[in-house]
């Protein structure tokens, strides 16, 4: 869906647009224009009226996630699971979570 909006804040990883709703979506940096882009204030100003389009809504976390693309993709970007524990920031990566067989795990559960 194509809006217009204001841009209301300029950051180091892209623009934060009002569009009309309660929450500010976000322009990421690499949305902001079909060209490579090295800082956002070269490209958009706030106060400044700009065509988005709606990309991704994240209702859980209230984000919107906007591109100025002349052809966005749209829907998530391409994660492999979304991530709340800071593990895929660190570097770090999740044991399955499938239950252990170890000799220690199965004298836990036989006690139970």
């Amino acid at each position: 869906m194509k809006l217009p909006g204001i841009v209301t804040n300029v950051a180091a990883f892209g623009a934060f647009v009002d569009i009309g709703v309660h929450q500010d979506g976000l322009v990421h940096i690499s949305q902001l224009s079909d060209q490579f882009v090295k800082k956002p204030a070269d490209v958009v100003k706030v106060a400044q009226k700009v065509m988005v389009t709606v990309t991704e809504i994240d209702l859980p976390r209230k984000r919107i996630a906007l591109s100025m693309k002349a052809k966005p993709e749209i829907g998530p970007a391409t994660r492999s699971s979304p991530r709340t524990d800071g593990a895929a920031r660190s570097g770090f990566k999740l044991r399955d979570t499938k239950p252990a067989n170890d000799w220690f795990t199965q004298a836990s559960n036989r006690r139970n």
